[in-house]
C-alpha cells in the first residue's frame, strides 16, 4: 500500500487472543471452520474471526508475503482454503488463481551512480543519497555522460495546457522531478487541483511519461511533504527484488533507469550547478515554466539479477441469481514487502495493517454475501491482487486480462489499510466527490451517526495510489473509504496523531505487525457500511456513474458504450 491507515496506540484489548499459526501450517487459526467442515454461515461481520485472519497473515511465518516466496504460496494457499470454505465458485476459468507473470530484478551491491559537475566527479551512495532500479530486463545497465535536465513536475497534460517537455529534447537525458503536481507547493487551485494531488503527481506517471518523451533515466527529487512519507520509506520500497510486469504484457516504452534524490543529495546537485533548488520549485509551480538544463552528467553502472517468475492473483465469484454476467467487485491486494534479508534484526516486514486488515475485510464480507438471503441478483466477485506494492501491477494485469467483461462490472469497492483504532464520527472518502457511490455510503452509514467527509489530505493523492485506480482509468465507478480522523474518543486531534505515529513508525517497516492492543468496533461499522454499499449494487437497486466532473466520467461512458466483449484470458497455475 502506498498511502495512509489511522492508528490508534491506546486502543482497548480485543477479546481475540489466539495462538500464532506453526510454520507451514497456514491453516492454524482459520476462523470458524476448517475447508470443508459443515459450516453454519452467518451474517454478521465478525471482530474475532477478523482478527484471526490478520493475525495469521501478518505472521513472521508468512514472512512479509512477497510475490514469489514461500510467503506467497502460504498466503495463496490460505485464501484459496477460506475461499472454497465458504462454498465460492473459482473466479478464472475453473480456477481460484490468474497467473500474473513477473520480471524480478534485485540490484547488486556493486552498482554504482556518479554525477559530473563542473568537472567534479561526485560520488552518489545508493540508499543515502539515491535510489535506482530498472524495468528493461537486463541484468547490465550502463549510461554515460547523459545530460541532467530540471523538467519540474515532469507533467504534460494536454487537457490542462501544460507541458513541462514543450520543445524540449530529452533523448539520451536524464531527466529531474520534482514529486506531486503543479500547483501543490503554491496552493494555486488555477493549476490542477491545488494542493489535491491529480494522477500527474504520482511516481509511476512521471516515470512513464520519461520514457514516453525518450529519456534515458529520471530521477524523482524526494521530499516528504508533497511525496506524504519519507525517505526511509523511499529506501525501503526500493530494496530487495522489484517487480514488474513483462514487456509482453505491459508493452509500453521504458527507462534504462529511473530512481529517486533525497533531498539532501538534490540540494547538493543543484548547488553545484550554480541553481537554487528552492527557486526552480516555485519557478516550476508558475505556468509557462522552462525546463533547466543544470550543466553536469550522470554515469550509471546498474548490476542486477534478473529472474522471471510469476505470482498469483487470488478470484472468487458468488454467481448472481438472476444477473451472473454483472456484478460488484470487492478487493483488497494480499502482497508486502517480505524479508529482508541483508538487514539485520527484525527484518520481515510483516505488513498487518497494509493490507492483511483490507484481506480480512474481504473474507469477513465475503462470507456476509454468501449468508444473504436472498441471494444476490448480480454476481460478487473477492478479487485478491498480487504486487500492488509494486506498482498496481496484480490489478493492472487483471484489468487487461478480465475474468468477465469490464462493462459488466457495475463498480469495484477497494479495502487497503483498514482502520484499527477505534470508533470515529466520520467515514473519509478517498477521491471525494468522484461517484454516486458515496450517495449510498451515505444512507449505509447513517444508523452508525456517521457523517462522510473528505480525505484530509487530498494533496498526498492517496486515490491514484491503490488498486482500484486501475478500474478507475479504464471507467469502473471505483469507492475508497475508511473511517476518518474524527475519533468518538479525542476527536480530530487523536485520529491525526495516530496517523502520523503510523507513518513514522510502521508504515512499510518492519514495525506494521499485529498488536493485541487493536479494537475493531470501527472496523466492524466500516465492513458493514461497505457490504450495505455492495449489497445495493449487487441487488440492483441503483446504476453506479461517474460524477459529472469527475476526471473519470469520459472513460465511464466509452466502456458502457463499448459493446465488443471482452474475453476472458485464461492463465496456466
Amino acid at each position: 500500500m502506498r498511502r495512509l491507515l489511522i492508528l490508534l496506540p491506546f486502543a482497548l484489548v480485543v477479546a481475540c487472543n489466539r495462538e500464532q499459526p506453526a510454520p507451514v501450517a497456514p491453516a492454524v487459526a482459520t476462523p470458524k471452520s476448517a475447508p470443508g467442515t459443515p459450516h453454519k454461515f452467518s451474517a454478521a461481520i465478525d471482530a474475532t474471526d477478523f482478527a484471526a485472519h490478520v493475525r495469521t497473515l501478518s505472521s513472521d511465518e508468512f514472512e512479509g508475503r512477497a510475490p514469489g516466496s514461500i510467503g506467497e504460496q502460504m498466503t495463496t494457499t490460505y485464501l484459496k482454503d477460506q475461499f472454497e470454505r465458504l462454498g465460492l465458485a473459482p473466479g478464472n476459468n475453473g480456477s481460484y488463481f490468474q497467473r500474473v507473470q513477473m520480471v524480478e530484478t534485485t540490484a547488486t551491491p556493486d552498482s554504482t551512480i556518479s554525477l559530473d559537475v563542473g568537472g567534479a566527479t561526485q560520488q552518489l551512495a545508493i540508499g543515502t543519497d539515491v535510489v535506482i532500479g530498472t524495468r528493461t530486463a537486463q541484468g547490465k545497465v550502463s549510461v554515460a555522460d547523459s545530460e541532467l535536465v530540471f523538467v519540474g513536475y515532469g507533467v504534460n497534460a494536454p487537457e490542462a495546457a501544460w507541458n513541462d517537455y514543450e520543445g524540449l529534447d530529452v533523448k539520451g537525458k536524464t531527466v529531474v522531478i520534482l514529486v506531486n503536481d503543479p500547483g501543490f507547493l503554491r496552493g494555486d487551485p488555477a493549476l490542477f487541483k491545488g494542493r489535491a494531488m491529480t494522477y500527474y503527481g504520482r511516481w509511476t506517471y512521471k516515470f512513464e511519461e520519461a520514457a514516453r518523451q525518450g529519456a534515458s533515466g529520471a530521477l524523482i527529487v524526494h521530499d516528504t511533504g508533497p511525496a506524504a512519507y519519507g525517505w526511509d520509506v523511499v529506501k525501503n520500497s526500493w530494496s530487495g527484488p522489484q517487480f514488474d510486469l513483462t514487456p509482453a504484457d505491459d508493452p509500453e516504452p521504458r527507462l534504462q533507469f529511473q530512481g529517486w534524490l533525497s533531498d539532501a543529495a538534490a540540494n547538493a546537485l543543484f548547488k553545484a550547478a550554480g541553481k537554487d533548488l528552492a527557486v526552480l520549485k516555485l519557478m516550476a509551480d508558475t505556468r509557462g515554466f522552462d525546463a533547466v538544463p543544470l550543466e553536469a552528467k550522470v554515469d550509471v553502472a546498474l548490476n542486477s539479477t534478473i529472474a522471471f517468475k510469476g505470482s498469483e492473483n487470488v478470484v472468487a465469484v458468488l454467481p448472481g441469481s438472476t444477473n451472473a454476467n454483472e456484478a460488484v467487485l470487492f478487493m483488497g491486494h494480499w502482497d508486502h514487502l517480505g524479508k529482508h534479508v541483508d538487514e539485520t534484526g527484525d527484518n520481515i516486514y510483516n505488513g498487518a495493517i497494509d493490507n492483511a486488515t483490507g484481506v480480512a475485510g474481504v473474507l469477513e464480507i465475503a462470507e456476509a454475501f454468501v449468508a444473504q438471503k436472498p441471494a444476490p441478483a448480480r454476481s460478487v466477485i473477492f478479487f485478491l491482487p498480487t504486487l500492488e506494492e509494486s506498482g498496481l501491477l496484480g490489478s493492472r494485469y487483471f484489468v487487461a486480462h478480465p475474468t468477465m467483461p469490464l462493462a459488466g462490472i457495475k463498480a469495484v469497492i477497494n479495502m487497503d489499510a483498514m482502520d484499527v483504532g477505534g470508533r470515529t464520527a466520520n467515514v473519509a472518502v478517498v477521491g471525494h466527490g468522484q461517484s454516486n457511490l458515496e450517495d449510498v455510503l451515505t444512507e449505509a452509514i447513517a444508523p452508525q451517526q456517521r457523517v462522510i467527509t473528505p480525505e484530509s489530505t487530498p494533496e498526498k493523492g492517496y486515490y491514484f495510489r491503490s488498486d482500484h485506480f486501475n478500474f478507475a482509468r479504464r471507467g469502473v465507478p471505483a469507492l475508497y473509504a475508511k473511517s476518518g480522523n474524527d475519533r468518538r474518543e479525542g476527536g480530530p486531534g487523536a485520529g491525526d496523531a495516530a496517523a502520523q505515529d503510523y507513518t513514522d513508525n510502521r508504515y512499510h517497516k518492519p514495525g506494521d505487525e499485529f498488536d493485541s492492543k487493536w479494537t475493531f468496533a470501527g472496523t466492524m461499522e466500516d465492513l458493514q457500511a461497505l457490504y450495505e454499499v455492495g449489497r445495493r449494487v449487487a441487488a440492483g437497486e441503483f446504476e453506479p456513474a461517474w460524477r459529472n466532473d469527475s476526471e473519470f466520467k469520459s472513460a465511464g461512458e466509452a466502456l458502457r458504450a463499448d459493446a465488443t466483449p471482452v474475453t476472458a484470458t485464461p492463465n496456466e497455475p
